[in-house]
């Protein structure tokens, strides 16, 4: 028995974190066994390098060092949390993966995307998600919603610029665009009710 691989996707300020609640309640309300992770995380080591990744020390990441770790963190929350929870046929829903790396460090930092795929066949092979809904906003919005949230206290990626979001999420269209059967492309700057509907027809539809 093999469960589903749902992932969640978008820019800072795009709900996902609310989203993937969502979801877990409707599969919880389908009796479908499921488990709700993030990236990079999911385990305590790999939460350990999500620190390192996201706090704004003096020693700044370049990069392909950025790309490693999130594959380090990757590498251990399949191994000890996505593989074995799938392989007892339970619902694992994501906040992000490898989709994340492609638009943050391949669109938005300028990674080879060569180097991201190479990694992403050694980690996982050919594990890719079953669906990803991707909850797109306009730029100025996820930020201006990221950035209340942290209330002057912004990790490495939202205080970023609105250029490189720009990038990050014209990525995101872009991988949509090039994988219409897996991701569905979620208005995110809908009242919460109206995306909450979408994605309950989403799930719908998977079965």
């Amino acid at each position: 028995m093999t469960g589903r691989f749902l992932t969640l996707e978008g820019i800072e300020g795009a709900g996902k974190s609310t989203i993937a609640k969502f979801v877990l309640a409707y599969l919880a309300r389908q009796q479908i066994p499921a488990r709700l992770t993030r990236e990079p995380g999911g385990t305590p080591l790999a939460e350990r390098i999500r620190r390192l990744v996201l706090e704004r020390g003096a020693e700044p990441l370049s990069p392909v060092t950025e790309t490693l770790l999130m594959f380090a963190a990757r590498d251990l929350h399949l191994q000890h949390v996505i593989r074995p929870a799938l392989a007892r046929g339970e619902w694992v829903v994501c906040d992000r993966f490898t989709d994340a790396t492609r638009a943050y460090q391949g669109s938005g930092r300028g990674v080879d995307p060569r180097l991201i795929e190479s990694l992403a066949a050694a980690v996982h092979g050919g594990l890719a998600p079953d669906c990803t809904l991707l909850l797109d906003v306009p730029v100025g919005l996820g930020l201006a919603r990221a950035r209340g949230r942290a209330a002057g206290d912004a990790d490495r990626f939202e205080a970023e610029t609105q250029t490189f979001f720009e990038k990050v999420r014209a990525g995101y269209l872009e991988l949509a665009r090039r994988a219409p059967e897996r991701f569905h492309v979620i208005d995110a700057s809908a009242p919460l009710a109206a995306v909450e509907a979408q994605v309950e027809s989403i799930l719908g539809d998977l079965g």
